[in-house]
């Protein structure tokens, strides 16, 4: 039950009619229409002296927790659609990546001086930022929890960390991977018209219109065009969530030398693929190459999807991995 209001706490009252309270080291979201609590603590686990934040969302329902994994460079306001949809049934644990967010960086104070190449050379030789030293933090959380089994759910790196980690660890009961793909060299790259957008950085442009500009890729147009209120929201939050560009470039390494593509065979755990047909970013050909690369999988596409579909069609998204959670729980 929420602890009552006081001098550390905050109430604010949402669209919805509830009421969320906000203290230092939890949040409670009451429903007064459904009656319906969800606590959200905030918790740290450590892993080779490495610092990994994440929060926990209780469910008044207690099912099996969802564990949220994003993508490179992006905190977790990614997962807000996905997570207010599924808290009042699930248990939610929503992790900040090494580097990201709250997590420590876990990298030598020299490294951000460093030039770039020179700390692209080091970089590479971190373990941490690898996907499967990522997928070690993830197992470093679930422990840290008390989380015996959980349904995964990944986007783009984080369906790469997803993968890893239910082919390493045993806590995974199922997959949802979205807009991912298992790498190696049979795996569609990102099209080089999009690397080129987005290292072509309009000359002094400001860190709001550098988000901005390398973002434009993994959303389509119309929505952007649409929803120019919600686009100055998601650069905020980028600001206050997203990864340092040195944790931001470890990442980016550790997805480049990433292929589980001759492994996956071996999964036994149920999945569902997502995967938007215009990604600009992982072309659409790679979920088909998850699906008959693993056993069972299930795809869908969404029609028209950009490469962050799961924030453009929410609502469809919602509807579907809600559904494939229902059906394995």
């Amino acid at each position: 039950m929420p602890a009552p209001l006081g001098r550390s706490n905050t109430a604010t009252e949402d669209r919805d009619g509830s009421i969320s309270i906000v203290s230092d080291a939890w949040r409670s979201r009451v429903d007064f229409k459904g009656i319906r609590y969800v606590t959200s603590s905030m918790s740290r686990a450590l892993r080779d002296g490495v610092s990994i934040y994440y929060e926990y969302d209780e469910s008044e329902d207690g099912g099996t927790p969802v564990v949220f994994v994003q993508g490179l460079g992006y905190g977790r306001w990614m997962w807000r659609w996905q997570r207010e949809a599924v808290r009042d049934a699930f248990d939610v644990v929503a992790p900040d990546n090494r580097g990201t967010g709250q997590s420590d960086a876990g990298l030598p104070p020299l490294v951000p001086r460093l030039p770039r190449k020179l700390r692209a050379l080091l970089i590479f030789k971190l373990a941490g930022y690898s996907i499967g030293g990522l997928a070690a933090d993830l197992e470093a959380v679930l422990e840290d929890a008390g989380i015996r089994e959980a349904h995964i759910v990944g986007a783009s790196m984080g369906g790469m960390i997803a993968q890893r980690y239910a082919l390493e660890y045993t806590r995974a009961k199922t997959l949802t991977l979205c807009c991912t793909s298992h790498g190696g060299p049979d795996a569609a790259p990102v099209p080089e018209e999009t690397q080129e957008h987005i290292f072509d950085v309009p000359k002094g442009a400001s860190e709001r219109e550098t988000l901005r500009h390398r973002m434009r890729p993994a959303f389509n147009d119309r929505f952007t065009n649409r929803n120019p209120h919600l686009m100055d929201r998601i650069i905020e939050w980028r600001l206050e969530q997203d990864a340092t560009e040195p944790a931001r470039e470890a990442q980016a390494t550790a997805v480049l030398n990433f292929d589980v593509s001759d492994r996956l065979s071996r999964l036994r755990v149920p999945t569902l693929i997502l995967h938007g047909t215009d990604d600009q970013v992982v072309p659409a050909v790679n979920g088909r190459l998850l699906k008959e690369a693993i056993p069972d999988a299930r795809l869908e596409y969404i029609e028209g999807g950009s490469h962050l579909f799961f924030i453009e069609d929410a609502a469809r998204v919602n509807e579907e991995l809600l559904a494939f959670l229902d059906e394995h729980e």
